[in-house]
């Protein structure tokens, strides 16, 4: 009789033990989950030879050129002759592309500066560390590429309450690394962007006027 009393204060420090392991278990799951399912960071393109970096602005994820493997890049194929002596380098190419209720994956258009055409398109992150592109012209001739991180999560901009005609401190907001990374593991890659976070020439991709104009 003496020991039954050790043997209930074992078990509820036996199922207490468990539910702490449930729930950090749970946690770390869910955590892993939300970042999974976020398609904000910097991206390198399939060919290596662009980052884009993708932001939340107004509701809708955009992408843009945030670096380039050969640099001073033009979009002299746009149609729009006016167009194309802008710089790819803080071009959108993802443009205004919307939550799929249900599904971690964003839809809208995308740019192709290599033949100066705009067509449907869908994003889904896949894992924490890639980023699967597809287009289609007209609903067929589907074709796409898997993006791969080079850079962490982005929150949502404080320009959006700027394009709503809040403060204009937004155009302030510190700028965050997408030069140019060197090849190599994603610590490795990862620690380059922080490095090169000084020279970092965009910035806030919700402050570029192609972007910030349709938040009004």
């Amino acid at each position: 009789m003496l020991h039954r009393p050790r043997k209930i204060i074992r078990k509820i420090t036996c199922s207490g033990m468990f539910l702490a392991t449930a729930f950090v278990t749970g946690f770390a799951t869910s955590f892993s989950s939300a970042f999974a399912a976020d398609p904000t960071g910097d991206w390198r393109v399939q060919d290596g030879v662009a980052d884009i970096r993708v932001a939340e602005c107004n509701g809708s994820m955009w992408g843009v050129v945030v670096w380039e493997k050969t640099p001073g890049g033009h979009d002299k194929n746009n149609p729009d002759v006016s167009k194309q002596n802008r710089p790819t380098l803080g071009m959108p190419i993802l443009l205004d592309m919307k939550k799929t209720p249900g599904v971690d994956q964003w839809e809208g258009q995308v740019y192709n500066a290599k033949d100066g055409q705009t067509y449907s398109s869908k994003i889904k992150p896949v894992g924490s560390d890639q980023l699967e592109i597809q287009g289609c012209v007209l609903g067929f001739l589907c074709g796409g590429e898997t993006w791969t991180r080079v850079a962490g999560l982005i929150p949502s901009s404080p320009a959006n309450s700027m394009a709503k005609g809040g403060s204009k401190a937004a155009s302030a907001l510190p700028r965050t690394g997408a030069a140019a990374p060197k090849a190599g593991t994603a610590k490795t890659v990862g620690q380059n962007h922080a490095a090169a976070a000084s020279t970092d020439t965009i910035g806030d991709i919700c402050l570029i006027p192609d972007i910030a104009r349709f938040a009004h």
